[in-house]
């Protein structure tokens, strides 16, 4: 098993066939979309057929590494959700539990077509029952509570449905998703916003890894990205107190995701304090963080 806690330069696909199996609770991927985007060092405009057989064997890979009560998040795009959909469920085995459409505004512009404004994000779990799934962690205010005062309002709220309609946002301190700000309204990250880290064009917003890492998984459980990118699920993982693992070909990417990660480390609010959760502080040079309580002094990365 890689070590817990760091940001890892290399091939996904060898490293979690190399390690041993079921060691990941919790596994969200946002892979290339294969539509020509210009990545460091990878070439995202594949044949079909070669595309297809990258990602099932990438996906059989954290199917390996997960638990048997491990859940698997994909972030992809329309032109291959359904082929990597079919490939999951009936090839590898996965258990299809949501097909959620993450909708934003400030869409991509086009020409020919109407505007571009959503993400496929498809829930799998390994098993078909026997998975977390923390629903009370995740709820928001119902119409009935906001605006029927109808008695019968689950007071707790009620779960979010499968088209997340995350509408843009002013950032949170220190550019960071905080729990209580306005909290499921996310836009994708856009060139002007603030959390937008400028080196990675496709950042994933913080806001939308909270929700995923609170319903799927639990304080000290670990979570893979094999495709790291930008660092943003280490750092939502960090924050909320869970281990990380994350994995990108790219050393560029890795270098400045590790600094990321250390900056958002070290710029924990009163509100984190406050709460005294758990979470993952950098120490060396590599990313491998040791565990802190939040609002206590810390050594930090070199």
């Amino acid at each position: 098993m890689p070590d817990l806690n760091q940001i890892i330069q290399g091939d996904s696909i060898q490293i979690l066939n190399d390690g041993p199996e079921g060691w990941v609770d919790l596994c969200f991927a946002d892979p290339p979309f294969n539509i020509g985007y210009l990545y460091h060092g990878y070439d995202d405009q594949k044949d079909v057929t070669e595309y297809v057989d990258w990602s099932e064997k990438w996906m059989r890979a954290v199917h390996r590494a997960l638990k048997p009560s491990g859940s698997f998040y994909l972030a992809i795009g329309d032109e291959f959700a359904a082929d990597l959909s079919v490939v999951a469920r009936r090839k590898i085995g996965f258990h299809l539990r949501n097909w959620i459409i993450w909708h934003y505004t400030f869409g991509q512009q086009t020409k020919m077509k109407f505007a571009k404004s959503h993400t496929h994000i498809l829930y799998f779990t390994k098993s078909a029952e026997g998975f977390t799934f923390n629903a009370d962690s995740v709820r928001v205010a119902s119409a009935r509570q906001t605006t029927y005062a109808d008695s019968r309002a689950n007071p707790k709220g009620k779960l979010p449905d499968d088209t997340w309609f995350l509408r843009p946002q002013e950032a949170a301190p220190h550019g960071y998703f905080e729990p209580g700000f306005d909290t499921w309204n996310e836009s994708r990250v856009c060139g002007t916003f603030k959390e937008r880290e400028g080196w990675h064009g496709c950042q994933m917003p913080i806001g939308v890894l909270n929700r995923i890492i609170k319903a799927s998984s639990n304080e000290g459980n670990v979570v893979l990205d094999p495709f790291n990118g930008s660092g943003t699920t280490a750092v939502s993982a960090a924050l909320l107190g869970r281990h990380y693992v994350g994995i990108d070909q790219s050393s560029e990417y890795v270098g400045y995701a590790r600094k990321r990660l250390e900056h958002a480390l070290s710029t924990q609010t009163p509100t984190d304090a406050k709460r005294g959760s758990r979470v993952l502080t950098a120490t060396d040079a590599f990313g491998r963080p040791r565990v802190a309580r939040r609002g206590r002094s810390t050594a930090k990365s070199a």
